[in-house]
């Protein structure tokens, strides 16, 4: 039987409906204070997200990229140093690097978890490195306890680009306390999703914290008193207290998605089609679930004649984008990241997804 539904890889209007009533209040709620930018909804939220990730401290601002170049000015990195981070990664985890004059220096990923190479990220140190930017893609944590050992061994920082990964466990712990810091997206399509852009930080260290609070806000502390360069950087109060209210109900939404995804596990028996290697030590949230094939474009051609509506993610790697054609690398410099590039694709993954749904993606899947 020809399948008649139309199932999108992403569907946040379906959340929404479910939730609508409790964020229209939020919404009345924050109007009401007129707290419109900064504030009691946004300091709550950060309150929570710090338990949530078991850190002592959380920072929220206006969007994940400023959150790494939040992290990167925190760290004091500076023109003439470089940061190594994965090629296989959204660009953003570059522009922090970027936006403090330091070089982006780009490392190949595993061929089976896709997350960054640890053993091509220590080759790649240089008395110039001063940090390691991790990404915990796809929702997928990399292997933290090796590149932190790496870190400390050659006494550089550890930064954990989580903005895949509010939930995301390591040896039992979530993620976003590991390292000196942790930055995270909350745009509308990721599993803690704001109304509109948002970001955040975590740390244990209370002097970055002060420091990026200060920066955030036209580097002042005390109104007025601009004690250094900043920006307007503030997450505001609407989007705080949405945060806040979703993140009571995260869990359950990264569970689902934990289900959808060992159905497809257990139901995708395509030799064709090769899925993401999760470590036994690690739980993802299955912000995308990718796959691989040889024949990508035909593979996604046919999913859309069965009304199924795959992402793609992320068809030029970093390391061959223009923006950064002054950097020399080359095809053929990093094979894994570029054939993940070719070959990939991400089934429909969100937890409004019913059982039916992702059985007619498995039948497709299958019958490729």
């Amino acid at each position: 039987m020809e399948n008649s539904i139309n199932i999108p890889c992403l569907d946040l209007k379906k959340q929404y409906l479910t939730i609508k009533d409790e964020v229209l209040k939020i919404t009345e709620e924050v109007f009401s204070q007129t707290a419109f930018s900064g504030g009691p909804f946004v300091e709550k939220f950060e309150n929570s997200f710090a338990t949530f990730c078991d850190t002592k401290y959380a920072l929220g601002c206006n969007n994940g990229t400023t959150a790494l170049h939040l992290a990167m000015l925190a760290l004091d990195i500076k023109p003439g140093d470089e940061v190594i981070i994965p090629a296989n990664t959204f660009i953003a985890t570059a522009w922090g690097v970027s936006y403090v004059g330091a070089t982006p220096v780009f490392v190949d990923c595993d061929p089976n978890t896709w997350e960054i190479d640890v053993k091509a990220a220590e080759k790649a140190i240089t008395p110039k490195t001063k940090a390691i930017i991790g990404v915990h893609l796809y929702g997928q944590p990399f292997d933290i306890a090796p590149l932190k050992a790496i870190c400390d061994k050659h006494k550089i920082f550890l930064v954990e680009d989580a903005a895949q990964a509010q939930g995301a466990k390591y040896n039992g712990k979530p993620v976003g306390g590991f390292g000196e810091l942790a930055t995270f997206s909350f745009y509308p399509g990721k599993n803690l999703g704001a109304f509109g852009e948002a970001g955040g930080l975590t740390t244990n260290n209370e002097a970055y914290l002060k420091h990026m609070q200060r920066l955030r806000n036209h580097g002042m502390t005390v109104r007025y008193y601009h004690e250094e360069i900043g920006y307007n950087y503030r997450m505001d109060g609407l989007q705080g207290g949405i945060l806040e209210f979703k993140l009571g109900k995260l869990e359950g939404w990264n569970n689902r998605r934990r289900e959808i995804a060992k159905m497809y596990q257990n139901g995708i028996k395509n030799e064709k089609i090769k899925l993401q290697t999760q470590p036994e030590n690690t739980e993802s949230i299955y912000h995308l679930f990718v796959v691989t094939t040889e024949d990508r474009d035909g593979f996604m051609s046919y999913l859309n004649s069965k009304n199924i509506f795959p992402g793609l993610h992320y068809p030029v790697p970093c390391h061959l984008q223009d923006a950064y054609k002054y950097l020399g690398y080359k095809k053929g410099d990093f094979p894994h990241t570029e054939y993940l590039s070719e070959h990939c694709l991400s089934l429909p993954m969100f937890p409004e997804l019913t059982d039916e749904e992702v059985n007619i993606v498995i039948d497709a899947v299958n019958l490729y």
